[in-house]
């Protein structure tokens, strides 16, 4: 199979079969989810909606968090791993937000990127999700996904991931197969136990067709 046809395949069944894709999180403006995808790091979207609430209530914006000590913000988050580093770099963050953005989030990745905290992933998350941005966001479950499916070819790294997998697929697409993969590796495609046998996408998948060829006969 062709890389094309599995791109083609692979963006027919999720069109049929997830048509509504969105982000687990829970958040009401571009500084709730900015906020959000720091805490995510390493964390489960599960504990991250169950902190933001008390954290947001008390920290609205940026300019209100930007006048919080690093340890009052420690407080609201000490649940989640990393506390001490988040919660550095959640002030940091508001306060660059207020001194250089006029207290807004940007909507462009290269100026996401100059915040404390925010990387590749998150700027692509943030600038996906909020903004329509065409950029592809790679985390571990993107990562893993689209090796196993066979969307990339040798990608050692998020980056090299993410230029595969942009140059693929149609660009008003592609903030929506990043929610495809990653709650597709969520649910069906997991690590370490990956429900083969409930995939829609297993005729197809490079990962499957390698397990069948190891089963003995």
């Amino acid at each position: 199979m062709t890389t094309r046809e599995r791109y083609r395949r692979t963006i027919e069944y999720f069109t049929v079969n997830m048509p509504v894709a969105e982000t687990e999180l829970t958040y009401t403006d571009p500084f709730g989810l900015i906020v959000a995808v720091i805490l995510s790091a390493q964390c489960t979207d599960k504990r991250v909606n169950m902190i933001t609430p008390a954290l947001l209530e008390r920290y609205p914006d940026a300019e209100s968090m930007a006048l919080a000590e690093q340890d009052q913000v420690f407080e609201y988050i000490k649940s989640c791993s990393y506390p001490n580093n988040k919660a550095k770099h959640l002030v940091a963050m508001a306060r660059m937000l207020v001194s250089e953005f006029g207290g807004r989030v940007p909507s462009e990745t290269s100026e996401l990127q100059k915040l404390p905290g925010v990387g590749r992933k998150t700027a692509n998350v943030v600038a996906s999700v909020v903004f329509n941005k065409p950029v592809m966001a790679v985390d571990t479950h993107v990562f893993r996904v689209a090796s196993r499916i066979g969307l990339t070819n040798n990608a050692r790294t998020p980056l090299s991931a993410e230029l595969q997998l942009s140059a693929n697929i149609p660009q008003e697409m592609i903030h929506k197969a990043h929610h495809w993969l990653i709650l597709h590796g969520r649910y069906i495609c997991k690590a370490r136990t990956p429900l083969c046998a409930e995939c829609g996408i297993r005729e197809f998948c490079r990962y499957y067709a390698g397990k069948k060829r190891q089963k003995p006969a």
